[in-house]
């Protein structure tokens, strides 16, 4: 039986890092972002649905949807969130779904989803599991604002957008703290897949 895994964390806080690592260990990890982004691609049923929605502006010239634009319109307007996560979330879902059975039939022993909004978007049914990669907040504002070259303020709205990181880790079956180095966030993602027997050493 494959154990199902739910990887989420906070906006910089160093997710996308564990899941290298998890892939390191040649365990599969299905990225809701990666996927998120072909099911809106150009002719895609999705893609159809949010031209449909919130015309033809959010289209760059070759007709692919302008994340930025989108992304700067649905961060001021809760309704048209939630419009969008309407569209994309099933049809993320459904793909999900389907990558998982396909490792399920390879007897991977373990299959880690990464979703970002876990909690926020209530998916927690979908795993057995779930690892928080966690940072404080002055460490997440610092990294954010660094990664993306945000100001303090955009930093925080889009911090703020999400679940607090501190909340999401009461809900977590293990927590890998990322304040640190990548090799001591590297030995707690190891500690933890051990006591899960998923690795032997």
């Amino acid at each position: 039986m494959s154990l199902v895994v739910g990887l989420t964390g906070g906006i910089a806080s160093g997710k996308s890092t564990v899941a290298n690592m998890l892939k390191e260990q040649s365990i599969p990890v299905i990225d809701a972002d990666v996927i998120a982004r072909d099911v809106v691609a150009v002719g895609e049923k999705a893609y159809e649905q949010i031209v449909e929605a919130f015309g033809e502006e959010v289209l760059n010239e070759d007709k692919s949807i302008n994340r930025a634009k989108l992304g700067s319109i649905i961060f001021q307007d809760e309704q048209k969130r939630k419009k969008l996560n309407e569209i994309v979330h099933p049809a993320v879902r459904k793909e999900m779904m389907r990558q998982q059975e396909l490792y399920r039939n390879e007897n991977k022993p373990l299959i880690v989803l990464d979703i970002p909004l876990l909690f926020e978007s209530n998916l927690t049914h979908l795993v057995e599991k779930i690892i928080v990669v966690y940072v404080d907040e002055n460490t997440q504002l610092d990294r954010l604002k660094k990664r993306n070259g945000y100001s303090t303020k955009e930093a925080l709205s889009r911090i703020n957008a999400q679940m607090p990181l501190r909340e999401k880790v009461t809900k977590a079956d293990e927590v890998i703290n990322n304040n640190g180095t990548m090799e001591e966030s590297k030995e707690q993602l190891l500690a933890i897949l051990e006591k899960w027997n998923v690795i032997h050493d």
